[in-house]
């Protein structure tokens, strides 16, 4: 805030502003429902406007952390909910855990919820929010850290994430390493960027290796196991089919599994599988999956942390924190 600008307003000058009274003001500063939506837009457009000053004797905030995520299915929010409980039981806090439905925004009435609970920070993992939901918490002093951004991380959020580039870098040279030529690659969505890292990093290696990376071995999924099957088909099926896979999550690893075991092509004697995420289940496939860590626990209980040092007004030694992917070798690949 530069030194001519105004300072934020108070409840009692919002009121004023918007010719309401204090008591209005304060149910929507503190996400009550009980307000006519016209009045309810004029002072979120004030608070917008303006900045809200709270007042020194305003509530504390609950000792919770909101854990959101686009949806909860498979192990990779297990993982994620036991790191930010490992950081949440050291500093005496709980934690909501809710889903959006499978969309990477949140709907109408997400944030009235969450200012209702006023809970001590926002945790959105493999999601995001509109630029006024974002604004709204803001206004109120709930902070975000975000885990695994779908979009480039705003330089106003922090968040956490991987390696993905050096991720799917590594996968790639492995199966290069091994002799492998004819390498596929299964993403994940274009609009996210874990996706686009490690394809950046499976094209990467393949231009470093000086072999033509092939336009037609690159299928575009959802990071879902239904992708590795429909793609896998798609691929064996083609006159010069890969010799190698990379699936950019163990999701969709499995479905190439699914695929290979319904046309008769064994893993890894006639085609090599490198997954990526390192979840339980990995070591438990048939044949055990070469795959890339990521540091879900980690990767979570860090963004726990950065919340609660921002709740406590200290600042962040950096705003974006990107933590080591590591291949992890077992029986999926094998040499060409």
């Amino acid at each position: 805030m530069t030194a001519d600008a105004p300072e934020p307003l108070t409840i009692a000058q919002l009121a004023d502003r918007a010719g309401v009274s204090v008591a209005t003001v304060s149910k929507v500063v503190n996400g009550r429902l009980d307000v006519a939506p016209e009045t309810r837009r004029e002072i979120e457009a004030l608070i917008k406007r303006h900045g809200y000053r709270r007042q020194k004797r305003a509530t504390r905030p609950a000792p919770l952390i909101e854990l959101v995520f686009h949806e909860i299915r498979g192990l990779y929010p297990v993982e994620i909910i036991n790191g930010v409980n490992a950081v949440a039981r050291v500093h005496n806090l709980g934690v909501t855990v809710s889903e959006f439905g499978g969309s990477h925004v949140p709907g109408r009435g997400w944030v009235e919820d969450v200012l209702a609970r006023r809970p001590t920070g926002v945790v959105p993992v493999f999601c995001g929010f509109t630029e006024d939901q974002r604004d709204r918490l803001r206004s109120r002093d709930i902070p975000v850290v975000a885990v695994d951004p779908t979009g480039e991380p705003a330089h106003e959020d922090p968040s956490v994430g991987a390696s993905n580039w050096n991720g799917g870098l590594e996968a790639t040279r492995h199966l290069l390493g091994l002799g492998h030529r004819r390498i596929a690659v299964i993403t994940g969505p274009e609009r996210v960027l874990a996706g686009r890292a490690r394809l950046d990093g499976y094209r990467a290696a393949m231009d470093l290796a000086g072999v033509p990376a092939d336009p037609g071995l690159v299928r575009i999924g959802d990071f879902q196991i239904e992708d590795g099957v429909r793609f896998t088909r798609e691929l064996l099926a083609l006159p010069d089919p890969p010799t190698a896979v990379f699936a950019c999550n163990d999701g969709t690893a499995l479905g190439v599994y699914h695929a290979a075991a319904e046309l008769g092509v064994r893993i890894p004697d006639d085609l090599s599988v490198v997954g990526f995420d390192d979840l339980p289940k990995a070591q438990w496939m048939i044949p055990p999956l070469t795959t890339i860590r990521q540091p879900l626990h980690d990767m979570a209980a860090t963004a726990a942390a950065m919340l609660v040092d921002l709740a406590a007004g200290r600042t962040l030694p950096r705003h974006r924190i990107e933590l080591a992917t590591e291949l992890v070798l077992r029986r999926s690949t094998r040499a060409r």
